[in-house]
């Protein structure tokens, strides 16, 4: 699940320590965007101190690291890995030629951690106009990609676009990012609402990803946690029908049936499937206990 993803400065040791307590899905230390070229050692120590010392419970630990183009992402990598990191986020991702190299110092670093192949994932952020281009290719570089993610203010700087309110801009980008990750079976993760303390803002703006088809969004403050959650939560109704949803299936599986009716609809496995996100995203929200999201299709 990774509804919320929160960026962390890895040159502030306050906040990675605020990480124990805070309620995102996910957290993204950050060595790259947030670290000036002269903090970069610094701040890579730091963020493996964190890892190996702090308790961050359930949340997924992701690093986002410096471009594969620079002398830092060798040893970013290799430092986290070690350290405990869950995924590694690549930057201004091209093409596979991106996600190949990111991967090939991936295998070294597992191999000198005494990790197994493919341990360590990879979220791989888009940035520009031939990122966009190339996200298919991205996606399916390498079993090691776990999602993708869109950054929107590097992307409108590239276009040469303003970027305004309604983020017209961005339909097009998104839409592609959605569709590339979706047909690799990725999470997609949305680009950051930037006005920190704008939480209506950012609960509207994430309702809109959400109806895009994208997983979750980027956040760059704590503020926008609950919003997004808000956003990524299903109404009563939807969770009710997923639930008839997959009894009925369960049940036709069980009677030996392939074809299953309901509310006057037939209902086939793309219906499932999302019946089962929707049951996922319920449980995740508290609105429903996990044990009522069973897979019909893992009963075998």
């Amino acid at each position: 699940m990774r509804r919320s993803c929160l960026f962390l400065p890895g040159n502030q040791p306050s906040m990675l320590q605020n990480g124990m307590v805070l309620a995102c899905d996910v957290l993204i230390f950050d060595l790259e965007d947030a670290v000036s070229e002269n903090e970069k050692d610094a701040a890579r120590e730091l963020v493996s101190q964190a890892l190996l010392t702090l308790d961050f419970g359930m949340r997924e630990k992701v690093v986002r690291v410096n471009d594969v183009e620079t002398p830092h992402t060798r040893l970013d990598i290799i430092r986290v890995t070690e350290c405990g990191a869950d995924a590694v986020m690549v930057p201004k991702t091209v093409g596979a030629t991106t996600v190949l190299k990111a991967a090939s110092i991936l295998d070294e670093a597992e191999e000198k951690a005494g990790l197994s192949h493919g341990s360590v994932g990879i979220i791989l952020l888009i940035e520009t106009a031939m990122g966009i281009e190339k996200a298919l290719e991205a996606a399916s570089a390498s079993p090691r990609v776990r999602a993708l993610a869109l950054g929107g203010e590097d992307l409108a700087a590239d276009l040469g676009c303003p970027r305004t309110k309604a983020s017209n801009e961005l339909f097009y980008a998104r839409a592609r990012l959605v569709m590339a990750g979706r047909a690799c079976g990725l999470d997609v993760i949305d680009t950051p609402f930037t006005d920190a303390r704008n939480t209506e803002g950012c609960y509207e703006d994430a309702c809109y990803a959400r109806s895009l088809g994208f997983s979750g969004k980027l956040l760059i403050s704590p503020h926008h946690i609950e919003p997004v959650h808000r956003a990524f939560r299903p109404d009563e109704s939807e969770v009710s029908y997923a639930l008839e949803v997959v009894d009925a299936m369960r049940r036709a599986k069980e009677e030996g049936r392939g074809a299953v009716s309901l509310r006057g609809k037939m209902i086939d496995l793309p219906v499932l499937a999302q019946a089962e996100r929707t049951i996922e995203l319920a449980a995740a929200s508290g609105m429903l206990d996990v044990s009522r999201s069973t897979h019909v299709r893992g009963d075998e």
